[in-house]
């Protein structure tokens, strides 16, 4: 594996920001029986989600969390030196969306930004990339940023997607600090099963597709859940391996929230205490790579005054691809969930 450790890092904060709409699986109507609905929602854990309308992209969703941050930290947007946009789902073939965000947001024209095309284990690699640049003295500042709209290109007849994925964008803010941090990240891709999740249309392999249906994710769910279980016990054990940590030193296990089954039986196997495993599955559905920092702002984290928590993130699924950060984040990172209201309701 790539094992890579940094150090003179912090998260100064993170904030998540959620579509005001609110889609309740038992209650709202859809495309299959009342049986089918309570049975996917028991095994993936997901009773609600909140859903982006038609006029919402990843970028509003990262841009007012990344706004709201800036305000919170007290950041001159002046000061940020970088934006990662992590995202699959982006405004535009082109531009890039780091682009548009970063004019949403007025940022200074030293400002690098771009993109980042991963998905579900999309935030570790963006701390990796963060953290790397900010080894450079070039670097004090980096946002960032990852969101995802999956509920826009799910089929609503499909129930192994469309009754689990919802919405929602985030930021980070990482910043150069004089105190020895080291991070520790592993990253892993096996692209051999890149067909495993999939949309076979829109891209310029198969732009123009007519069937609706090429134009929505489709998965293969038994080989992903496998790759799952195989891999993620295996990736929690090289880390902490590497990084000569004891799993009892880990205060919280975040990962990527898939699905609550999936997630449990890992756990199981890996003899994770259930309190240090956060879920929010429940409540936002699955949001793809930014369920991670949506896990972290509104997991419920206990967290001590006197000490830092030591994090252990695992994002893992499309591409296929699974990566892990082990991170701290010390008692002064702000860590805040926001929602975008709808148009009509007037804020935006």
């Amino acid at each position: 594996m790539a094992f890579v450790t940094t150090a003179n890092a912090r998260i100064a904060g993170v904030c998540s920001c959620v579509p005001a709409a609110r889609f309740d699986n038992l209650r709202d109507p859809v495309d299959f029986s009342s049986d089918e609905v309570r049975k996917v929602t028991a095994m993936a854990g997901v009773a609600s989600r909140r859903i982006a309308d038609d006029s919402v992209c990843s970028s509003d969703l990262c841009t007012a969390a990344a706004a709201r941050l800036l305000r919170t930290l007290a950041w001159d947007p002046a000061s940020v030196d970088a934006l990662i946009m992590i995202t699959q789902t982006p405004d535009y073939f082109l531009p890039s969306t780091s682009c548009v965000v970063h004019g949403n947001l007025g940022l200074a024209d030293h400002c690098a930004a771009f993109d980042l095309g991963l998905g579900c284990s999309g935030y570790p690699y963006g701390l990796w990339l963060a953290s790397t640049m900010l080894q450079n003295q070039g670097f004090r500042r980096v946002l960032v940023l990852h969101g995802e709209t999956p509920s826009r290109f799910a089929d609503k007849a499909d129930r192994s997607v469309s009754l689990l994925f919802g919405d929602a964008g985030s930021a980070t803010a990482v910043e150069r600090c004089q105190e020895h941090r080291n991070w520790h990240f592993a990253l892993h891709s096996d692209g051999s099963a890149y067909r495993s999740m999939i949309i076979e249309a829109g891209g310029f392999r198969n732009r123009f597709n007519e069937e609706p249906r090429k134009h929505c994710v489709a998965m293969d769910g038994a080989l992903v859940f496998t790759f799952t279980i195989r891999r993620i016990p295996a990736l929690i054990t090289e880390t902490l391996a590497r990084a000569g940590v004891e799993r009892d030193e880990i205060d919280y296990f975040i990962f990527h929230q898939s699905n609550q089954y999936i997630i449990k039986h890992i756990c199981v196997r890996h003899a994770l205490p259930p309190e240090k495993v956060p879920l929010v599955l429940h409540q936002f559905g699955n949001t793809g790579g930014p369920s991670i920092p949506l896990t972290l702002t509104a997991g419920g984290l206990r967290r001590d005054p006197e000490r830092a928590l030591r994090l252990l993130l695992l994002g893992y699924g499309v591409g296929l691809s699974w990566a892990s950060g082990l991170v701290d984040l010390t008692p002064d990172a702000t860590l805040e969930t926001i929602e975008l209201a709808t148009p009509e309701s007037g804020s935006r």
